[in-house]
């Protein structure tokens, strides 16, 4: 299999102010070209991101390829179609540019290559770009003197449509059928009848991402059923952010190709495992590159990362907005939860502290590397806002020296209110609209997003909120229709 993966990890992205210093150089769209070409693509998807982290494009055939990277290639009314109501039909279209360190050719299609893209608007840089964000925080912590590194672990359910047409688990040995016994079942995680059972698109999976040379290590099969996680090599934010788009879109497409859909959603039901997508974060200083900064001269945790720690710590709930950002995401952040195979704990974040290799505080100080994993974070983010966020409060922590005060090395799900507020623990907000709040007081995220995007980004998910409580759900029915 022949892919392209352009991106250069040792490579400082750049964030420029104007649309012509953008433009890559004639030599260097010949090269992307010939490279394209030798690999068989007859394609090109020019992909922005929207608000919420998703890509959109237009496919052009390759003979428009240098005009598509000149900026001449097709334009796009955002603004019509992503909630970002700042501009009016009366007003100019985007433009994509492509970045020529960001090429894929998909794996599952090797006709077709996606390049991820910035965009700009009326020959800036358009406010509403989160890629562009992600730029421009990297940007500023570069002039600060500082690079961030990032590597993801997604987890999702894959399902599958049954004769009647509804969702069920496509990796389930033991369906439940009206009226049939239910035998209780060993809990799926790790097991290796389960990991048998799935290996038919695994194994697809395993071979795309092999192809791509992203370093995957495993495949774990993880609590729920059906439920799995990929665990791969860290890279600098950037690429981070486009291999985890990248890797949602190849996801999805070989989950078609075995007649099988893949969720992202944390929680689709109701007592199972949250899928999550922990941020493992870490810094290095731009005058020694080679240096991880959280790990100290004698092998330890450093200075730096405690302070690091301290900034997330402070940004924590405006953070949580971002990471977890939809209503669904708060389901998941719950300390225990009834009827799970294999007990009752979630292992999920519900408090905003850390601790040395302590699964059940927020911030994760892991024992076999050095970095800050972030527990609150699930795969429905946007990357690049995420990213972004991450990037500025750590190197804020960092700069002001912010204590993160003592480490929680103990189960904070046996941790009762009145015990964490005597020890200046905070609760993880407990649904979306307290994160949202904590969002539109941070002053650091409004600077880092922007004004624009923070606030097309607060309006959206306060619609969400409020549709969300237009519903009436099945628990509401079951719990109040004849009590009452």
């Amino acid at each position: 299999m022949t892919v392209i993966d352009a991106s250069d990890a040792t490579e400082t992205p750049l964030y420029v102010e104007t649309f012509a210093d953008a433009l890559p150089t004639d030599a260097r769209i010949a090269e992307v070209r010939a490279r394209l070409e030798d690999a068989g693509v007859k394609y090109v998807m020019a992909c922005w991101i929207d608000l919420f982290g998703i890509p959109k494009t237009k496919p052009v055939p390759m003979s428009d390829f240098e005009a598509l990277c000149k900026g001449r290639g097709p334009q796009f009314a955002v603004h019509s179609v992503s909630f970002v109501p700042e501009l009016t039909p009366a007003d100019s279209d985007q433009v994509v540019v492509p970045d020529l360190n960001a090429v894929y050719v998909c794996p599952w299609d090797p006709t077709i290559a996606i390049i991820f893209s910035d965009l700009f608007w009326e020959d800036k840089p358009y406010n509403v770009c989160p890629r562009q964000a992600l730029k421009r925080a990297i940007a500023e912590a570069a002039r600060q003197g500082y690079r961030g590194y990032a590597g993801i672990e997604p987890e999702f359910i894959v399902m599958r449509y049954d004769e009647h047409g509804r969702p069920v688990k496509a990796f389930d040995t033991d369906p439940q059928q009206p009226g049939a016994l239910r035998p209780r079942r060993q809990a799926y995680g790790y097991d290796t009848e389960h990991s048998l059972d799935a290996m038919p698109f695994l194994k697809d999976l395993i071979d795309m991402l092999e192809g791509l040379g992203w370093g995957l290590n495993d495949v774990v099969a993880e609590g729920a059923y059906s439920q799995f996680e990929l665990d791969f090599g860290y890279s600098h934010l950037l690429q981070m952010a486009d291999r985890f788009v990248f890797l949602r879109l190849t996801l999805k497409e070989v989950a078609k190709k075995h007649g099988m859909f893949v969720t992202f959603m944390p929680k689709p039901t109701t007592g199972d495992w949250r899928s999550g997508a922990h941020i493992n974060f870490s810094l290095r200083s731009l005058a020694d590159p080679d240096r991880n900064l959280f790990e100290d001269g004698d092998g330890g945790w450093s200075t730096e990362c405690r302070h690091a720690v301290g900034g997330l710590i402070k940004h924590s709930e405006a953070l949580t907005a971002i990471t977890c950002s939809t209503v669904n995401s708060y389901n998941g952040l719950v300390p225990r939860v009834g009827g799970f195979e294999g007990g009752t704990v979630t292992w999920a974040p519900t408090n905003i502290t850390y601790g040395h290799n302590n699964r059940s505080a927020q911030f994760r100080l892991p024992q076999n590397r050095f970095c800050i994993e972030n527990r609150a974070a699930d795969m429905c983010m946007n990357i690049y806002l995420a990213l972004a966020a991450t990037l500025a409060a750590a190197v804020e922590g960092v700069e002001q020296a912010i204590d993160p005060g003592e480490p929680s090395d103990f189960d904070l799900y046996a941790l009762s209110e009145e015990e964490a507020e005597r020890m200046g623990i905070r609760r993880l907000p407990r649904n979306l609209y307290e994160a949202i709040k904590a969002l539109k007081q941070d002053e650091l995220f409004r600077h880092v997003l922007g004004e624009q995007m923070v606030k097309s980004y607060i309006a959206y998910k306060v619609d969400e909120w409020e549709r969300y409580h237009q519903a009436v759900t099945d628990w509401e029915v079951n719990e109040y229709l004849r009590l009452y």
